[in-house]
């Protein structure tokens, strides 16, 4: 059986905050499954936003002209199999940190790279500080995030989320707990 590759990128600006948690939980049970697992913290990372001046639409050799901490992550996403994103929603949707690594998939969908993602499988999961994921903005986050697999033909296994108001709130959560470990396993099963 090949081993899955599972890499979780995390925004939260605070090491172990509730998103970062959550990703952990998630890719403790892809490792449960046989995956080889790997963390990535956006925060502290030099990603621009994209220019808009459209070189990664017009030639794959160019792919993005930016030169910054972008093309390290891009080939991270090349040689996973699998992906968690995990963000906390400040105001009505992701945070800054994860919207720059996102908007930067734009060089992916290039004609000729288009396929760059094509198959992979992701998770996502979320914290909010409010009483549900329509008042937080999760639901804009999640909306983002199906359009995005759609268009790079990536397939979202599932997600995660929960409310929750200080750090370290979501271990008392272990209904949530429990769906994330599960949400892992899920992500690193053979398809």
């Amino acid at each position: 059986m090949t081993m899955i590759k599972t890499i979780a990128f995390l925004s939260s600006p605070r090491p172990k905050g509730n998103s970062d948690i959550l990703a952990e939980e998630i890719l403790k049970g892809a490792a449960e499954a046989g995956a080889e697992t790997e963390k990535v913290r956006l925060h502290g990372l030099k990603i621009q936003p994209c220019h808009a001046c459209n070189a990664c639409q017009r030639s794959i050799e160019a792919f993005c002209v930016i030169k910054d901490d972008m093309h390290l992550l891009l080939d991270k996403l090349r040689l996973a199999d699998a992906f968690v994103l995990a963000s906390p929603i400040y105001f009505c949707s992701v945070n800054a940190q994860m919207k720059l690594f996102l908007d930067r998939w734009y060089a992916l969908f290039e004609e000729d790279s288009a396929d760059t993602l094509r198959g992979k499988r992701m998770a996502l999961a979320f914290t909010y500080g409010d009483k549900d994921i329509f008042a937080s903005g999760t639901i804009n986050a999640l909306r983002m995030f199906q359009d995005a697999a759609f268009a790079l033909g990536i397939e979202l296994v599932g997600w995660v989320y929960a409310s929750c108001l200080k750090a370290g709130e979501v271990l008392y959560n272990p209904a949530v707990m429990q769906a994330a470990r599960m949400l892992g396993q899920k992500l690193a099963r053979p398809k």
